[in-house]
């Protein structure tokens, strides 16, 4: 089977902008000439975009095929000790790999919730607005030395190393498979951000810790665990497919000894640089195992680049982690969402070639299951457009349209018309305008762009064109209603899917 089926490596950064790879920004001070020479390898999509512009939304996308807000989350992130968020039964890249024979691995920030087993009455949280994610009641509610359920392993993956959530979020433990490998024995604190320039201001999560954790470390343990399971799947007769969402380069900003002050941008650029460094070590041993040629290698964000990296300091060095494009992380504009996205394939996807059609994260589901020959029913998938043709170099766009997801908002957008459904930002910052309730009303000044004349997304064409308002608004409305935007049979949300702004819409 494994001169049948590729082997599979999908390196999903966390918070790293399109702007900080040297090439995909030619003014980069960030020289990633590891991924580059990665990229010289194969193929570069210019145009593609995570589901949504925050962490665990646009993961639940690219593992299921499906828009994260057809999910329970309607906005933000999952708490570390938040129940399951992909669906029981739920098809994921993971699920049909393996039904294929594949050995599945999972290593990193899963951040997708699992069922921790609790003790006095303590009810897992499913959001962060949920009450019990206060971590006094986590630690007080959660058995850590017990097996954990409806973890990695019950979505797809045989073995798991990694962290329930981010670097800054607690519980702060490792988990191998369905335990935890060294339960926590107090309460600490780590920082968000660590001044890494004047503009920043110190951040704190704090929540139960193991007692040997050290977020410094998690990164090269996590990057080491990679290396030695392509040591031990290598010359087997059984294809692997290895999911590492790495924690970097989330804060807080902590890059190992041998990477600080080499990007001569501070903190964010060195730890960058150290992301480069392990697909260096990454190509090498694929080389070295003599399964470079029989490996698909797709590296890309899970969203754009997070305030925590200190826009200001670095626009003040000549680096711009969201490249010409406007905002970051959380954000509804581009910077938010769109994302590098390499595939590397030798023998099958050209090398050296840049490709901009439009692509969302969601698309890797149907890609990878029409290069292994998996076929799925109507309820799975549903957002999921096949770019296999778009990686083995043609041209001709494999869909129409894409809608993206802010902290708060949405935008839907097909061609270079992109209707955003807020008045703002639709994140965190001071250009969100979210009102009380998260509802505007009947007269919600959207905002609407001709990205083939402003990429920048800086003149709002809104209340000027009401034909392409009037398709761009009812398609999204036949979006939410279908459950799907790929053809088949309907299907339900898992729960309501109406969003801030379009609650008069008929449907």
């Amino acid at each position: 089977m494994a001169k049948e089926k590729p082997n599979i490596i999908l390196i999903l950064t966390d918070d790293l902008g399109y702007g900080d790879l040297s090439c995909f920004n030619p003014e980069s001070k960030i020289r990633t000439e590891h991924i580059d020479a990665v990229a010289a390898g194969g193929l570069r999509n210019t145009d593609c975009h995570a589901s949504s512009a925050l962490c665990t939304p646009s993961r639940y996308a690219l593992l299921t095929g499906r828009y994260n807000w057809r999910s329970r989350l309607k906005s933000g992130v999952l708490p570390g000790q938040s129940s399951p968020l992909i669906e029981e039964g739920r098809e994921t890249i993971g699920t049909f790999l393996k039904k294929q024979g594949y050995r599945t691995a999972c290593v990193g920030k899963w951040h997708l919730g699992m069922n921790w087993t609790v003790k006095d009455g303590y009810t897992l949280p499913s959001t962060y607005r949920d009450p019990n994610g206060d971590q006094d009641k986590c630690a007080a509610g959660i058995d850590f030395t017990a097996p954990i359920a409806d973890g990695p392993n019950t979505r797809g993956f045989d073995y798991f190393f990694g962290l329930p959530a981010s670097l800054d979020q607690p519980p702060f433990v490792y988990i191998e498979n369905d335990h935890v490998l060294t339960p926590p024995d107090h309460m600490t604190g780590v920082r968000r951000l660590d001044r890494v320039g004047p503009t920043q201001q110190t951040e704190v999560e704090y929540g139960p810790a193991a007692p040997d954790y050290d977020p410094a470390k998690v990164v090269p343990d996590m990057d080491a665990k990679v290396l030695s399971l392509v040591d031990e799947y290598a010359g087997k007769d059984q294809p692997f497919f290895i999911y590492y969402p790495t924690p970097a380069v989330h804060g807080p900003l902590l890059p190992a000894p041998e990477y600080q002050g080499k990007s001569g941008i501070g903190r964010y650029g060195d730890f960058v640089l150290q992301v480069d460094g392990f697909v260096g070590k990454l190509d090498e041993k694929l080389r070295e195992k003599g399964i470079a040629k029989d490996t698909i290698l797709i590296f890309t964000s899970d969203n754009g680049c997070s305030g925590i990296a200190d826009f200001p300091t670095l626009k003040g060095l000549g680096h711009n982690p969201s490249f010409i494009y406007r905002g970051k992380k959380g954000d509804i504009w581009e910077g938010g969402h769109r994302i590098p996205f390499i595939v590397r394939w030798p023998g099958h996807v050209p090398a050296g070639v840049e490709r901009s059609q439009m692509m969302c994260l969601t698309d890797v589901f149907a890609t990878i299951a029409e290069i292994t020959g998996f076929t799925y029913g109507d309820d799975a998938g549903e957002d999921s457009f096949s770019a296999l043709s778009i990686w083995q170099g043609g041209t001709e766009p494999i869909r129409e349209d894409m809608i993206h997801h802010s902290v708060f908002n949405y935008s839907l957008r097909k061609g270079n018309w992109k209707l955003e459904f807020c008045p703002g930002s639709g994140g965190m910052g001071p250009d969100a305008k979210v009102p009380a309730g998260g509802i505007y009303g009947d007269d919600t000044p959207y905002q609407l762009y001709d990205l083939s004349q402003d990429i920048r997304e800086q003149k709002n064409l809104y209340g000027l064109c009401p034909e392409i308002e009037k398709e761009l608004t009812e398609r999204a409305a036949a979006y939410i209603k279908n459950g799907r935007t790929t053809p088949g049979e309907p299907q339900k949300n898992t729960e309501s899917a109406d969003w801030p702004g379009l609650e008069w819409l008929p449907r």
